[in-house]
């Protein structure tokens, strides 16, 4: 007899947590920051009931160390922050990011910079979330819009984390992290879980960082399981032990980035609505997504033939399909909570192939379906 689905209903936060609970997450450290502090007690209190381990740091710096050790531990780890607390992580995110240490990190969106709006949604970490860790690295980041879809984007990033061994985001926005609505859970046996690859046991020759033929993620030991290697945020060589050549030095980075490069038809994911006979294409993300998925619907009942393209995978951008659609648009519209940062990669991907024009907001207030619609009924 087939079990029951699990129906609740839940808060995007919370479904983050049964998300990564179900992803088999064992392991959170991170400090309590509106609007994302939920995910922190609904960790504190469902990880002990699994097995896990939950641990409050002194600020959200030590919150990221301790993440990337809870994984370099065995341990499938995340941590949760919003705007402030994401500033003070990107270095140990870089960090993760060249050391090869899978792991998530949560952002629930608010107004900024600095303290802000802290109660209030915004979707102003989107550029941060490529660019907000210094030098050239890998970036994988996504974005949710609805509560059953952080559920599953949450198990998505723990699976391309320990797929690719790198961090990986979860961009959320106060909207989608403190809405509520009905969610079905699915059963354990339907879920895809992703681990990482491991060394043979007892390889007496175990490289961290080497990789056979072919092939761009290194098995991953974890420290315990008898293996002698060493983690550095230095440029490394296959032994893990920095290295100041400019040979290492490059194929260490090519690597890296190939990584995400050459697997993107795995890692992008996108969601269309009418785009095939679509005049106007209102691309959003997020929680603003709702908002232009009804302007579409309100401007498709007056006759405009209005399209929807919403990138889930925010990094990498989907911008082959982004290309594509831009053929056969008149027009673009790009909405998001922020003053203009989605838009940038829209405008570089699309160059001249259709005019495209932003609708943004960072008061703190969402934005509407009827401003989006009024933009529509503009450019048509």
């Amino acid at each position: 007899m087939m079990k029951k689905n699990n129906v609740k209903l839940m808060q995007g936060n919370e479904a983050c947590v049964e998300g990564a609970i179900a992803a088999g997450m064992k392991f959170y450290a991170g400090y309590p920051i509106t609007p994302s502090t939920e995910i922190a007690e609904i960790s504190a209190q469902m990880l002990p009931t699994v097995g896990g381990k939950f641990i409050q740091m002194e600020d959200e710096i030590a919150g990221m160390a301790a993440t990337i050790g809870g994984s370099l531990a065995g341990l499938k780890s995340m941590t949760a922050t919003s705007g402030p607390g994401f500033s003070l992580k990107q270095e140990n995110i870089g960090y993760a990011a060249i050391a090869e240490i899978p792991c998530v990190i949560v952002d629930v969106q608010r107004g900024g910079p600095s303290t802000g709006l802290p109660t209030a949604p915004s979707q102003g970490d989107i550029m941060q979330a490529k660019w907000g860790t210094h030098g050239d690295h890998p970036v994988i980041a996504l974005s949710p819009s609805s509560v059953r879809e952080t559920f599953d984007l949450t198990i998505r990033c723990f699976n391309l984390a320990e797929k690719y061994r790198t961090p990986v985001m979860l961009m959320l926005d106060e909207v989608v992290g403190h809405m509520r609505e009905k969610i079905e859970i699915p059963d354990a046996s339907e879920i895809e879980i992703i681990d990482r690859i491991k060394p043979e046991s007892g390889d007496a020759n175990y490289q961290p960082y080497r990789v056979e033929e072919g092939q761009l993620v290194p098995a991953m030991a974890a420290y315990g399981d008898g293996f002698r290697f060493h983690v550095t945020g230095l440029v490394h060589d296959e032994s893990g032990f920095p290295s100041n050549s400019h040979e290492v030095a490059d194929k260490l980075m090519t690597r890296l980035m190939k990584k995400v490069d050459d697997n993107l038809d795995d890692i992008i994911s996108y969601e269309e609505n009418h785009i095939e006979d679509a005049e106007v294409v209102v691309l959003s993300y997020g929680g603003t997504a709702r908002s232009a998925k009804s302007a579409m619907k309100k401007a498709r009942e007056l006759g405009l033939k209005v399209g929807m393209f919403r990138p889930i995978t925010i990094w990498p951008f989907p911008e082959k399909r982004m290309a594509e659609i831009a053929k056969n648009a008149k027009a673009i519209i790009v909405a998001e909570m922020n003053y203009g940062q989605l838009v940038l990669e829209v405008e570089r991907v699309v160059k001249s192939a259709a005019p495209i024009h932003h609708v943004g907001k960072i008061n703190g207030e969402v934005i509407t379906p009827d401003e989006i619609l009024a933009k529509i009924k503009e450019v048509l």
